[in-house]
C-alpha cells in the first residue's frame, strides 16, 4: 500500500513528467469507476501536483489564450481545479502515449501535441479515489515528512485521547496523528529504537516534548553541554535523544524520498534498491503476525503484552520449508538418514498388516462354513431325537384307539345281523 514517501514521489513524477507540457480537452474517466466525474474542460491547461501524507493534490490551471472571447463561447474553464487523490492499495501515475495507455488508468488528461500522451491515474485494485474541487481532509493531521513541528504539536497535545491506549504499532497508523505512516514505515520504526509493537502507545510517547531539540541542528549543541566526565551518563543522554519516536517518523520516510525516486519508478518497476533499504519488513529472520486490525505487523523479539491472543505467523512455516530444502549440512544428511530408516520400518510394517488382513480374510469364510455345518447336523440330530420321542409317546395311545373301534365295529355288526 502506498505511504507518505511514495504519494509524495508520485507528485515530484507528476511535477517532472508535466513539465512545459499543455493538456486540453476534457478529462476522462472510466467507465468501471465509481468516482465522480470531473467537470473540467480547457482548450489548454497545465498540470502540477502537491503532497501531503497520504493525500495528492493535481491543479489543473488554465493557460490564458490571446483570443478571450473564444473562452467565453465554448465556455471552457477559466478558473484552476484542484483534485484531491487517495491512493488506496495500488495507485499510481504514469504518464504514456495514447497507444500504450496502461489497463487499469481510470481517470485521464490527454495533452495538447501529435502524438497526443495522457497522463493516467491508475488503480488495479479500484480502493483509490479522487474529488474535485477537493481540499485536504480535515480528519487527518500533519505531514510526518513536511509538517514536522505541527505533526510533533499535535501528537504531544493530545496524549490523553484514546487513540493512545492503543498498542504502539496501531496509533501509529491512526492518520489523525500520524499521517503518512503506512504498514512497512511503522515496522522500520519501532525496530530501529527497538521498541516492541503491542506496547501501550501512551507509555511510548510520554516525555517526548512538543519541540524536537535535535532539530535544525540543536541536538549536537545540547550533546556539547550534556556532557560529563562519567561516560555512561553521556551515553545514557544520547540513547534517551535517539529513541525518540516522533523524530524516526520524520527521518525515516525522508530516507525513502531520498534515494532518489528509485522507490517509485512506475516506467521501471525497479524496487531493488527500497528492498535493500528495508531492515524488518518482510525480511527474513524476523516474526510476523497480525494487530487486532488484521493488520500484518513485522518485528523482532517480544511483541508486548497488549499482542492478540491465538496469533499465528505465516512467514514462519514458509520460512521452514525453505531452510528445509536448501541446508546441506552433515546434520541434515544424518537426520535424512534416520528419517529415510524409519519411513522403511513404517512402509515394511504396513505391508505386514496390508497382508494380514488377507489372510484372515480368507480364513473366516471357513471357519464360519464350518460352525454352520456344525449347528446344523446338531440341529438336525436334536429334531430327530424330539421326533422319535414323540412317536413313541404317541404309538401306544393310537394303538389302543384303533383296536377299541374295530371292536365296536364288530359288535355293532352282529347285533344288526342277529
Amino acid at each position: 500500500m502506498p505511504e507518505g514517501p511514495e504519494l509524495h514521489l508520485a507528485s515530484l513524477y507528476v511535477n517532472k513528467m508535466c513539465n512545459g507540457v499543455v493538456f486540453t480537452g476534457a478529462v476522462r474517466k472510466s467507465e468501471v469507476s465509481k468516482s465522480p466525474e470531473v467537470p473540467f474542460t480547457c482548450e489548454a491547461y497545465r498540470i502540477t501536483a502537491a503532497s501531503r501524507g497520504k493525500e495528492v493534490k493535481l491543479t489543473l490551471t488554465p493557460v490564458k489564450s490571446d483570443h478571450p472571447k473564444q473562452g467565453v463561447q465554448t465556455e471552457q474553464a477559466d478558473q484552476p481545479m484542484d483534485i484531491v487523490f487517495r491512493f488506496g492499495m495500488s495507485g499510481y501515475f504514469r504518464f504514456t502515449t495514447d497507444d500504450e495507455l496502461p489497463k487499469h488508468s481510470h481517470l485521464r488528461f490527454y495533452s495538447k501535441e501529435t502524438p497526443c500522451r495522457v497522463l493516467s491515474f491508475v488503480d488495479t485494485r479500484r480502493f483509490g479515489s479522487w474529488q474535485p474541487n477537493g481540499t485536504w481532509q480535515p480528519d487527518r493531521g500533519p505531514c510526518i515528512m513536511f509538517e514536522y513541528k505541527s505533526f510533533r504539536e499535535n501528537v504531544v497535545s493530545h496524549l490523553s485521547d484514546r487513540a493512545f491506549d492503543r498498542p504502539i504499532c496501531e496509533a501509529l497508523l491512526n492518520q489523525k496523528f500520524f499521517n503518512g505512516i503506512g504498514n512497512y514505515l511503522r515496522a522500520e520504526i519501532l525496530f530501529r529504537l527497538n521498541i516492541p509493537p503491542f506496547v501501550p502507545a501512551r507509555t511510548v510517547l510520554e516525555g517526548l516534548e512538543s519541540e524536537d531539540l535535535c532539530d535544525s541542528g540543536d541536538c549536537v549543541k545540547n550533546e556539547n553541554t550534556k556532557k560529563s566526565p562519567d561516560r555512561a551518563k553521556t551515553r545514557v543522554v544520547k540513547e534517551e535523544e535517539a529513541a525518540d519516536l516522533l523524530r524516526l517518523c520524520h527521518t525515516v520516510p525522508l530516507e525513502v524520498v531520498n534515494q532518489g525516486g528509485k522507490g517509485y519508478d512506475p516506467e521501471k518497476a525497479d524496487y531493488s534498491d527500497f528492498k535493500a533499504w528495508l531492515q524488518c519488513y518482510y525480511v527474513d529472520g524476523m516474526t510476523s503476525i497480525r494487530d487486532h486490525n488484521g493488520r500484518t505487523m513485522w518485528f523482532k523479539g517480544d511483541p508486548g503484552p497488549m499482542a492478540p491472543k491465538d496469533s499465528k505467523s505465516p512467514k514462519a512455516k514458509k520460512r521452514v520449508k525453505k531452510e528445509d530444502d536448501h541446508d546441506y549440512t552433515q546434520k541434515k544428511k544424518v537426520a535424512k538418514s534416520r528419517s529415510e530408516l524409519t519411513a522403511k520400518k513404517i512402509a515394511v510394517k504396513q505391508e505386514t498388516a496390508t497382508k494380514t488382513p488377507k489372510k484372515e480374510k480368507d480364513a473366516r469364510p471357513q471357519e464360519a462354513r464350518r460352525k454352520k455345518a456344525k449347528t446344523r447336523s446338531v440341529n438336525t440330530a436334536q429334531r430327530e431325537e424330539s421326533e422319535n420321542a414323540r412317536r413313541r409317546k404317541s404309538s401306544p395311545a393310537e394303538t389302543t384307539a384303533g383296536e377299541f373301534f374295530m371292536f365296536l365295529k364288530q359288535v355293532v355288526f352282529l347285533l344288526w345281523e342277529f
